[in-house]
């Protein structure tokens, strides 16, 4: 279920970088939005909430940026965070099982 709703507070400013990224890229949203919900629904991948949810678990920080790529055949979501010491941290998760592929940490400017 794709839960994100663009007059949601907790989620508006995600689906916005997600559009943003969208079209700085030269995507299509809609198309890319269609084989992203038709992957959820087939079970391929977990929600965003899932995700996100596991992240603010494991990872203490505020959420600023979540994009949803499909990389050699896997889905990908990658998440920055913005920590409390003003460093930032970017994960790359296996959107199917929700485990962290990657992680980068970037110190504070």
């Amino acid at each position: 279920e794709f839960n994100c709703r663009m007059g949601d507070p907790e989620t508006q400013p995600i689906m916005m970088r997600l559009i943003l990224a969208g079209c700085a890229a030269g995507l299509s949203f809609a198309g890319d939005h269609d084989r992203a919900h038709q992957a959820l629904e087939a079970g391929e991948i977990q929600s965003l909430r899932q995700i996100l949810d596991t992240v603010e678990r494991d990872h203490p920080g505020k959420v600023v940026e979540v994009e949803l790529d499909q990389e050699n055949g896997a889905w990908i979501y990658e998440v920055k965070l913005l920590r409390s010491d003003g460093s930032r941290l970017k994960l790359d998760i296996d959107a199917r099982n929700g485990q962290v592929l990657h992680s980068r940490e970037k110190e504070k400017r």
